[in-house]
């Protein structure tokens, strides 16, 4: 097994320590940088998709990403700007009056290891918190989560506020949790649901293509 497939592995399997001295065994090894992040992406690929259908679980999924980052720190001064150059940039929070932590930090840390930038705002995030962070991180996937379902109104809210400001049109938005529906998702104007974190990806990611054909 060479070092490239060892990083893949070590991923999957959460070791930091193997992700971080197999990158940089890579490196020394003259494989190019981006062909090493490219094989710690595909590893939390592979960890998104075994934990959608239940046979890997929460735990094991933070340790994962935990891998991708210790590898990615290894190789992060070796990679060019356009290297670096990340899928697109993701705002998420869990919103106004809900305190749910959990969900939306796994949700982050899977985008984070599928190449998005990610900014996490936290919980109990205004209408109006949001609309300050698309103004300062310039997204282009706002993500809202909510545990309880009578702080669903506030997602309404966030993309409302977003259309006051005249910013809605410049970033796509993506909502998840357990009370969150296609059909609620669909009756608030929000254009991609995730019911969890593996499908976040693969929504975010084709949010992204749909705005790469838009522009």
């Amino acid at each position: 097994m060479d070092a490239i497939e060892r990083i893949r592995q070590a991923v999957i399997g959460g070791d930091w320590e193997a992700a971080r001295d197999a990158a940089q065994e890579a490196l020394n090894d003259g494989h190019k940088a981006h062909f090493i992040m490219e094989a710690m992406v595909a590893g939390m690929d592979f960890v998104g998709a075994e934990w959608q259908v239940g046979n890997m679980f929460i735990p094991e999924v933070l340790l994962s990403a935990r891998a991708l980052h210790a590898g990615l720190a290894v190789i992060r001064p070796y990679l060019s700007d356009a290297e670096m150059k990340m899928r697109g940039t993701v705002i998420i929070g869990s919103v106004k009056g809900d305190i749910h932590d959990i969900g939306k930090s796994l949700v982050a840390m899977m985008l984070g290891g599928a190449s998005f930038e990610v900014h996490d705002l936290g919980v109990d995030v205004s209408p109006e918190a949001f609309v300050a962070a698309v103004k300062t991180y310039k997204p282009d996937i706002v993500g809202m989560s909510a545990l309880l379902t009578t702080t669903l109104p506030y997602m309404r809210d966030v993309i409302r506020s977003l259309e006051e400001a005249g910013l809605r049109e410049t970033v796509a938005v993506l909502v998840g949790g357990a009370p969150v529906t296609q059909k609620f998702a669909d009756s608030i104007g929000a254009d991609g649901y995730a019911p969890d974190g593996a499908t976040a990806v693969i929504k975010a990611r084709e949010l992204m293509d749909a705005r790469a054909v838009k522009h």
